[in-house]
């Protein structure tokens, strides 16, 4: 994978899922979050940094498709994928898919800006914290 793709491995807790046994629909958005989380970690550039630096990346949007239901205790892969970086916005693709088998459980994508976390208004990263815009690009 290029630059702009990350994999993440994990297993469904036991309270992240319904009295069927399987992963609670809400929780695959969580998941979404935790992968773009790892990446900006992964990349040297964790959140907590970036927050530090008066930026922070609201969600505009988020769709999740479930094909088939993640089970407690299963592990799985989430891949997420920056389809979109100009700066300004973000819009990750994620797909889990099940560690063992392969197959292909859940697919989503979420839509991002980045806004000054005390005025609220946008920026553009590329422009105001070069360095920050790097891990995106």
């Amino acid at each position: 994978m290029g630059n702009t793709s990350f994999e993440y491995e994990r297993k469904p807790f036991y309270y992240e899922t319904d009295q069927m046994g399987i992963v609670h629909h809400s929780n695959y958005i969580r998941w979404f979050e935790e992968v773009r989380i790892a990446y900006m970690t992964d990349r040297g550039y964790p959140y907590s940094r970036m927050e530090s630096e008066g930026v922070m990346i609201p969600v505009l949007g988020v769709e999740c498709k479930y094909k088939i239901p993640v089970k407690y205790d299963q592990p799985v892969i989430i891949r997420g994928k920056i389809d979109l970086f100009d700066g300004l916005r973000l819009n990750v693709s994620y797909e889990i898919y099940d560690k063992e088998t392969g197959k292909l459980h859940i697919t989503g994508k979420s839509e991002h800006c980045f806004v000054n976390s005390k005025t609220f208004r946008p920026v553009r990263l590329n422009k105001t914290h070069p360095e920050m815009a790097e891990i995106f690009m």
